[in-house]
């Protein structure tokens, strides 16, 4: 059964007939398709470009296929429709075609040094043994690499990166040989520089960026994913490091504090922007709709840019395509409109997945 949607279609800002015939989208009349919203406005299924369902609250791993499609589940009704998975512990290849779970873009495994990442969520591997594994991770995942760029050392009582210079060179240019792309986690200054120098795809978080860099991701096109509710929990790790580790206290304190004005400043620059919730761990999942208000309150982007790095942009970065002719039929209708009631995009009224409708 072929389904019928009508309203304003965003981007293009006009009223259209869609019409979805298995997972596909058509302009072209199809008589007999049943009519589910005939009203409202329209976006390409929404999209967490940096979340983990294979890691559980507390930051452990999942421990079955059945708490990652949980977890899965939870986004599809805040209508996330695809996600970046940016690191898992565990393989989850089987649920790629999985009907009822959003479209996943997989990274494979966090890549750190011993004991320079989270327990249990990274595989841990030595300067020299970091290209064979990044390979090995861009045939696990699919498409995607994530690179532990940077993460406390304990012996200096700071961050600090966690590999040099010439080895996320060299592992970065593996990535690409492989046919995948690297997404880095990053807080520091050092590491930072060190990463866009290398070519990265993505820097996520990057609290550590500096103007020079800024306009250095804009001309390579590299994207920025903020996730600006992950770094407002920079204070509580501050208070918990302020007894052993008072340095490193303080500077996630001056990090969270120029991370708006720093976002702000990428956007102006015209960093590609897109919108992650980092959920998984600490920070729970369907939480995109906070994300993009902290995108246009707090770092000023317009709204109809935030809509556009959390759907059809981001769709287009991650190589999905949108509601255009023959395109994915994933979609989301809001009653009001998104760009001048931007919290109407907490309460979707039509999710529309593969060509089913879920709500």
């Amino acid at each position: 059964m072929a389904l019928h949607v009508r309203g304003v279609v965003l981007p293009d800002d006009e009223v259209r007939d869609l019409y979805l015939v298995g997972d596909r989208v058509t302009y072209q009349r199809i008589p007999g398709a049943e009519t589910i919203a005939d009203s409202g406005f329209i976006l390409p299924g929404l999209v967490d470009a940096h979340c983990h369902i294979g890691i559980m609250h507390g930051s452990v791993p999942a421990p079955s296929l059945r708490e990652v499609r949980k977890q899965a589940l939870v986004e599809r009704e805040v209508g996330v429709l695809a996600l970046r998975d940016a690191g898992s512990p565990i393989p989850y290849p089987e649920l790629d075609d999985d009907p009822d779970l959003p479209r996943l873009i997989r990274a494979g495994r966090h890549l750190a040094p011993p004991r320079r990442y989270l327990r249990d969520i990274a595989l841990e591997c030595e300067p020299e043994e970091l290209i064979e594994a990044a390979v090995a991770q861009a045939k696990a995942g699919n498409g995607w690499v994530k690179l532990v760029g940077d993460w406390i050392d304990r012996e200096a009582g700071d961050l600090g990166p966690t590999y040099d210079e010439a080895t996320i060179t060299a592992v970065v240019a593996a990535v690409h040989e492989a046919g995948a792309r690297v997404a880095a986690h990053t807080f520091s200054e050092t590491a930072v520089a060190t990463l866009v120098r290398a070519g990265v795809d993505s820097i996520e978080h990057g609290t550590g960026l500096s103007p020079d860099l800024l306009d250095e991701m804009a001309r390579q096109g590299i994207a920025l994913v903020p996730t600006m509710i992950n770094v407002e929990t920079f204070e509580s790790i501050a208070r918990r490091a302020d007894p052993k580790f008072p340095r490193y206290a303080s500077h996630m304190r001056r990090l969270r504090a120029a991370f708006p004005q720093l976002v702000r400043s990428a956007y102006q620059a015209g960093v590609p922007i897109f919108v992650g919730t980092d959920a998984g761990g600490g920070i729970a999942h369907g939480q995109i709709a906070a994300e993009m208000r902290l995108l246009r309150e707090e770092a000023g982007m317009a709204p109809l840019d935030v809509l556009a790095a959390a759907s059809w942009k981001a769709r287009e970065w991650l190589g999905l395509p949108g509601l255009e002719e023959g395109g994915l039929a994933d979609l989301v209708v809001y009653s009001e409109d998104p760009r001048r009631e931007p919290q109407v995009v907490a309460e979707p009224q039509r999710i529309v997945l593969r060509g089913r409708v879920v709500r």
